[in-house]
C-alpha cells in the first residue's frame, strides 16, 4: 500500500493522527487555517503557526471508484472509494481518504450505492503498515 510522504511541515499532522487527533495548521497571527501544511501563511505571510484540533466532522465533497488496472495491492479491492471531504469547521480544508465501515476495514467495505456528495462523515484512525491514517465513517450507514 502507498504510504504518506512526511516532510518537516506535515510531520505534526501525522504525529497527531497517531494520537487519534485530527489537527490542521493555523496561523497564529490571522487565525487562517491551512492544509496542506506549509511554512508561511498564504493570507498574511506570517511564519507563526500552531495546530488546531478539529471535530473530525466533514462532508463528502467528491468521490471516485477506481477500477483496474491499478497497483497490485489495490487491484484486489477494486472497486473501492477514494473521497475528498471538506471539514465542517473549515470547508476550505479538504482531505483525501476512504470511507470504510469501521476503522481499519478494507477499502471496499462500503457499498458504493451508499456514497453521495454532501453525505456526512466523521473521522476514524487506523494503522496501515506502521502509519496511522485518517479514514472516514458515514454518519448514516
Amino acid at each position: 500500500m502507498l504510504k504518506p510522504v512526511t516532510d518537516d511541515d506535515g510531520a505534526p499532522f501525522w504525529e497527531y493522527a497517531a494520537q487519534g487527533e485530527l489537527r490542521v495548521q493555523e496561523c497564529t497571527e490571522c487565525n487562517e487555517l491551512r492544509f496542506p501544511p506549509r511554512p508561511c501563511c498564504p493570507r498574511c505571510q506570517s511564519f507563526e503557526s500552531d495546530w488546531r484540533l478539529m471535530s473530525g466532522r466533514a462532508r463528502i465533497w467528491s468521490y471516485v471508484f477506481p477500477h483496474p488496472p491499478l497497483l497490485p495491492e489495490y487491484a484486489e479491492m477494486a472497486p473501492y472509494n477514494a473521497v475528498v471531504v471538506e471539514l465542517a469547521e473549515a470547508p476550505q480544508i479538504r482531505l483525501v481518504g476512504n470511507v470504510v465501515t469501521e476503522a481499519g476495514a478494507r477499502l471496499d467495505s462500503v457499498d458504493p450505492g451508499k456514497l453521495r456528495i454532501g453525505a456526512r462523515v466523521h473521522v476514524a484512525f487506523a494503522e496501515v503498515e506502521g502509519t496511522t491514517v485518517p479514514q472516514w465513517l458515514l454518519e448514516r450507514p
